[in-house]
């Protein structure tokens, strides 16, 4: 037994000098060893039956510092591997602060959304509210509400995506000034921006767009306040020394309604490619609100008049940023887009 307990020990450190690489190999060689049900030196302690009455004293006390032994011997094992592993890690985690930081780009907000975002801050500034409004949308609020009833001309203007006989995808964001008007009394002061959805597709137009309406109801209100807040719109957006003109044009909810232009700001008014040589850019429709829809609201037209005009954000950035063609800003190029920054 003595040279069993002998033969015991040089395995122990055999095995920790040819095997234990690991904390996780270390913990199975003592467990080959130490464990309580299958170890080899607990199976020692079996053979007690077979040892002499008067040796067996003598045999558990040796077996016992075997164990001791052993345990001592695989603690140590244990802290040294820990320390190896935990110098390893810092090794492999360690930062070389001498050497040449990581580039890395910075994205940008999509162009739509940075022009929308500025035409909020615009027309925040000014006072307006923000007002969501719904894609689809019934025939009432698209067109009826909006002085366009059934067999009206006017409907041939949008070529509508119906999704049945009563419902459809807008074609404009007017369809909130009337869900605004009938449930708030002027004044009114409110942005609809939002997707619209009209067949129609080419270099400059999309089946699916961004436009963004703003809606003005209190009394007295007239064209000179709309060209006012027109005036301060393609200043911060177009420049200081731009302006804009008034054309008269016809929409079924305004009466008046105006085209409204703004200056050139490529040449100053002086005639390039960008305005086609006339000075002059066109880039959006307002008007006074028709009497007919501030009464299909429940608003006294008598007392209240307003404005309305209608912003197209993909031209109004495609003016700004330059852009041609307006199925870039659907492809999302990276090499595109992260060229177009006001940052």
């Amino acid at each position: 037994m003595n040279e069993r307990m002998e033969q015991i020990k040089q395995e122990i450190l055999k095995g920790i000098e040819e095997s234990a690489t690991s904390r996780a190999t270390a913990f199975e060689l003592r467990k080959k060893f130490l464990d309580s049900k299958t170890g080899e030196i607990s199976g020692l302690m079996k053979e007690m039956r077979n040892i002499a009455p008067e040796e067996r004293a003598d045999f558990g006390k040796k077996v016992n510092e075997l164990k001791e032994w052993a345990m001592n011997v695989f603690t140590e094992l244990d802290e040294k591997m820990k320390e190896k592993e935990l110098k390893a890690r810092y090794e492999s985690e360690k930062i070389d602060v001498t050497m040449p930081a990581k580039e890395f780009e910075s994205g940008n907000l999509h162009p739509i959304t940075q022009m929308r975002n500025q035409l909020i801050d615009v027309f925040g500034s000014m006072g307006f509210e923000i007002y969501e409004g719904t894609e689809i949308e019934n025939d009432y609020y698209n067109f009826t509400a909006l002085n366009i009833p059934k067999d009206h001309p006017a409907r041939d203007m949008q070529d509508t995506f119906f999704l049945s006989p009563e419902f459809l995808l807008r074609t404009q964001t007017s369809s909130g000034q009337i869900h605004v008007m009938e449930n708030k009394k002027p004044p009114i002061k409110i942005l609809s921006p939002g997707k619209v959805f009209r067949s129609d597709d080419d270099a400059t137009h999309s089946p699916m767009f961004t436009q963004m309406e703003g809606l003005v109801v209190d009394e007295k209100i007239t064209l000179c306040d709309l060209k006012g807040m027109l005036d301060v719109f393609v200043q911060k957006i177009y420049g200081e020394n731009t302006t804009t003109r008034l054309r008269p044009s016809y929409f079924p909810f305004t009466e008046p309604s105006v085209e409204v232009d703004v200056s050139c700001f490529e040449c100053g008014g002086k005639g390039c490619k960008l305005c086609k040589g006339t000075g002059w850019i066109e880039i959006l429709g307002a008007g006074v609100v028709n009497k007919k829809v501030l009464e299909n609201c429940g608003i006294d037209s008598e007392k209240y008049s307003g404005l309305a005009f209608g912003i197209g954000i993909e031209r109004t950035a495609m003016l700004k940023y330059g852009i041609n063609n307006i199925k870039l800003l659907f492809e999302s190029d990276v090499k595109v887009l992260k060229q177009i920054s006001d940052n």
